[in-house]
């Protein structure tokens, strides 16, 4: 979990596009990003399996 101030940090303008930091917005981790979703892969997982995602369910085979 991100602190505010981590979080009040990454919501700022950078001074360059390529220092942009994209943080989930469910809990605020900035690694294991997933842009389509704007969700860390921890959070991804654990609504896919909620079924809180729509269009998306566990693959088998």
């Amino acid at each position: 979990m991100a602190t505010k101030s981590q979080i009040a940090k990454s919501e700022k303008k950078p001074k360059y596009l390529t220092r942009v930091v994209r943080r989930c917005f469910r809990c605020g981790r900035k690694r294991g990003y997933m842009r389509k979703f704007g969700l860390c892969r921890i959070c991804f997982r654990e609504m896919a399996n909620n079924g809180l995602i729509p269009g998306i369910k566990k693959s088998s085979w």
